[in-house]
C-alpha cells in the first residue's frame, strides 16, 4: 500500500487543491469523523468521498454545508428529505 494515501497532511493537501483527491485516500482516513471534516473545510467536495456513516451524521453534512449548501446533495437520502436541512439549503 502506498503510505501517502495514509499521510493526512499530504492528503489534506491534495484535497485542498481537489476536492476529488480523498477517493484516493487510505480507508481509515475516509472513515476518520475529524479528518473527513478538516477535508471538507478544505474543499466541500470531498464530502462525495466520505464514508456513509458519516454522509448519514446530521452534524456532520450540517458542517459540511456552512462551506457550500451544495453539499446536501451528497448526503445520505434520509437527510436529502430533512426539512430543517432542506430549508437550511434554500434560505443560502
Amino acid at each position: 500500500a502506498d503510505p501517502l494515501k495514509a499521510d493526512r497532511e499530504v492528503v489534506l493537501e491534495a484535497v485542498r487543491q481537489n476536492g476529488d483527491a480523498l477517493q484516493f485516500a487510505a480507508d481509515p482516513l475516509k472513515k476518520d469523523r475529524k479528518f473527513v471534516l478538516e477535508a471538507v473545510r478544505q474543499n466541500w467536495v470531498a464530502l462525495y468521498h466520505a464514508a456513509d456513516h458519516l454522509k448519514a451524521d446530521r452534524e456532520f453534512v450540517l458542517e459540511a454545508m456552512v462551506q457550500n449548501v451544495d453539499a446536501l446533495q451528497f448526503a445520505a437520502d434520509p437527510l436529502k428529505a430533512d426539512r430543517e436541512l432542506v430549508l437550511e439549503a434554500v434560505r443560502q
